[in-house]
């Protein structure tokens, strides 16, 4: 029987039906699983002389047992196993809670090798585990991820007897010239070192090996898509009537900024290919990326072909048919909006008008998607803050026409990794220019104590005839997190404003009619604060509004901030966005410090990343991310580009398709390169 790296778990010795469990609960279930399931860090287990030690410092002490172990129980079901040792001619106190099975080794004249951490006022050694003696050379130790179903120890036995049987079946599909240009260890070599290391420099290669494969390969994947995309020609060619887009754009109040120009021209190059599109625009918040989805949709309809638009809440998605109705105001189109609060007889006469042609673009959430929604002639289908839906509410949208041109949006500014990680295989538009007259907003952040000089600045507003958000991360009190929650901070606003105004409130809890309902009547100023959960961080648009005041500020990351920040600033008049939090820590403050001193959306969402990570950033399974088992796209951001590079160089290529040398790899990537017939 031929073995294989790809044979289940199954096969070592000790593995029966609770282990494979165990093993499929940490996403083991091959020999190959299981041999890349690498440490999350590694104990020193160096034996260190006890004047180098610090108090609580987790050490390894040599020593010469004085005594037998003694063993001596306490409470419930507790014991505690002590015993002294001779450490260089220094006598220190040993003890172990809870592991009476070791009182076996504790014998007077043997040498212990004991991993514990020191209390330097007892001299005394908190025993941890104890450590074989004859293993002089292995002086770290690895730390694997576990459940409660598996210990470390069983987990490393596992993977030893893995490695003793299976390594000579590791086979390495890594091009040579770049193992040496590199200098990556082989796959062998790092899958070993990664789990035995005999020092930090071959540890340190080690890794690197794994950070550098692991992006290799996912963006030879990304980008050998991204071609096959390229060269399809399974997409719709929309020749768009240019003049009707002129007329359009001279229509508008204002002219578009460079940006806005530039992006229009990509998108309208993209529909005029007979290639699918799939592009991502990106914006920040006031950038002007609606309009450009406005052109798109425009040029769709002067070709007899239709647009869905999908948005990720109700409140958006009618914020959206608003702008469009606003901006079409002259031009001969028909845009309809389909959530799931649209009434019975709206809904048939929409999906009427779908089916037949008469509806040029549908608005909507994910109804757009549901079973019965049939589009005569769907052509386009643009998506806004699409890392917000599911990846398969996203296939079903596009499939409900024939290879539509695709075109996602994001007021959510994405660091350049990221976007190259995540959303590789798409062409990237960059809306990096305000319009004119676009203020800043003034950022600023106290205390909870200063409620009161808050309150008076609210007050002010409100004398202005503005209106004012006031964001609380919290629905309802939370017995294990000291939060204001959203209805006790209405309480609070209209107790402290009194007569002077009405406070509304809003969260996701309510159902879809009472969000609309309080929404009109905020943007309609019959609310003049409005406490609300998140729910308002994306596409509300009231101009009216010049302040935002967001309680626990230090609970949101840096760029959910600024999503929340660009709710205001959206008029002519001077805005205010106002930080409410007591960070414990330095991060927390350094992070409200960067909010107040930075506007650029991009920037903050590089500190972003750099501190809370990407799986922080957005749901890794909801946005499509890779789940890497070691990379970092931050930390490892050069090797992420060198391996980028790489990628495309080879992709690139005529020896990749031609050479045998390269064919482990082609498979690995799930290159099928054209058969040849076999006969003439």
């Amino acid at each position: 029987m031929n073995q294989s790296i790809q044979d289940p778990v199954s096969v070592l010795s000790g593995v029966g039906e609770k282990r494979i469990d165990a093993l499929n609960d940490l996403g083991i279930y091959t020999i190959y699983d299981l041999l890349t399931h690498y440490p999350f860090r590694y104990e020193d287990l160096t034996v260190r002389a006890i004047d180098e030690i610090e108090d609580n410092e987790k050490v390894v002490l040599e020593g010469i047992a004085l005594s037998d172990g003694v063993l001596s129980h306490f409470g419930r079901r507790k014991n505690r196993l002590t015993f002294r040792i001779n450490c260089d001619h220094v006598i220190v106190n040993v003890t172990f809670f809870n592991q009476p099975f070791l009182q076996k080794q504790v014998q007077a004249g043997n040498l212990l090798k004991i991993y514990g951490r020191w209390d330097i006022n007892r001299k005394q050694l908190n025993g941890i585990k104890i450590l074989s003696t004859g293993n002089e050379d292995q002086n770290t130790e690895a730390i694997y991820h576990t459940t409660k179903k598996i210990r470390q120890s069983t987990l490393l036995k596992l993977i030893r007897q893995a490695w003793d049987i299976y390594h000579p079946f590791i086979e390495d599909n890594m091009p040579l010239t770049l193992l040496e240009e590199f200098q990556l260890s082989s796959m062998k070599e790092t899958i070993f070192n990664m789990h035995f290391p005999e020092s930090d420099e071959q540890l340190e290669k080690a890794r690197y090996s794994v950070v550098f494969r692991e992006f290799f390969y996912y963006q030879m994947k990304l980008i050998w898509r991204k071609k096959q995309l390229k060269n399809s020609q399974f997409g719709n060619r929309i020749e768009y009537d240019v003049d009707r887009l002129k007329s359009f754009f001279r229509s508008l109040p204002y002219e578009l900024t460079e940006a806005q120009k530039r992006v229009v021209n990509e998108v309208c190059k993209d529909l005029l290919s007979s290639r699918q599109m799939f592009r991502l625009v990106q914006g920040d918040v006031g950038s002007g990326k609606t309009v450009v989805a406005a052109a798109a949709i425009l040029a769709a309809q002067t070709d007899g072909r239709q647009t869905a638009f999908m948005a990720p809440t109700e409140i958006l998605a009618a914020q959206h048919k608003e702008s469009l109705d606003e901006m079409f105001l002259d031009i001969d189109i028909t845009v309809a909006l389909l959530t799931g609060s649209t009434r019975r007889k709206e809904r048939d006469k929409i999906l009427e008008g779908l089916e037949n042609g008469s509806i040029d673009c549908v608005v909507g959430t994910h109804a757009l998607i549901q079973e019965g929604v049939n589009y005569k002639s769907l052509a386009l289908v643009i998506t806004d803050e699409q890392h917000r839906f599911g990846v398969n509410q996203r296939k079903a949208l596009r499939e409900k026409g024939y290879h539509p041109d695709v075109l996602f949006m994001t007021a959510t500014p994405i660091p350049r990794t990221l976007s190259i990680t995540a959303y590789g295989e798409m062409d990237v538009s960059i809306i990096d220019e305000m319009p004119k007259g676009r203020k800043p907003v003034s950022t600023y952040w106290i205390r909870p104590a200063h409620f009161d000089r808050l309150i008076g600045f609210v007050q002010k507003e409100l004398r202005k005839g503005h209106q004012v958000y006031v964001i609380s991360p919290l629905i309802e009190e939370s017995e294990t997190m000291d939060l204001e929650n959203v209805t006790a901070l209405q309480t609070t606003y209209q107790g402290a404003l009194g007569s002077q105004a009405a406070v509304g409130l809003l969260h996701g809890k309510m159902t879809p009619s009472e969000k609309e309902e309080v929404m009109a009547a905020f943007q309609a100023n019959e609310l003049n604060v409005l406490v609300s959960t998140t729910v308002i961080e994306v596409g509300v648009n009231v101009p009216n509004a010049t302040l935002m005041v967001i309680h626990d500020a230090d609970r949101f990351g840096l760029a959910q901030l600024h999503q929340l920040r660009g709710r205001v600033g959206r008029g002519a008049d001077e805005s205010y966005c106002v930080l409410i939090a007591d960070p414990k820590g330095e991060k927390g403050a350094e992070r409200m410090k960067i909010v107040t001193e930075t506007s650029d959306g991009f920037v903050l969402s590089e500190k972003d990343l750099e501190m809370r990570g990407s799986g922080d950033m957005f749901g890794l399974k909801q946005s499509g991310m890779p789940e890497f088992k070691l990379a970092d796209i931050n930390e490892d951001a050069v090797i992420l580009e060198d391996a980028r590079k790489q990628a495309i160089l080879l992709l690139n290529s005529e020896e990749f398709y031609q050479e045998e040398a390269y064919a482990g790899l082609r498979n690995e990537i799930g290159i099928i390169l054209d058969q040849q017939p076999i006969l003439d």
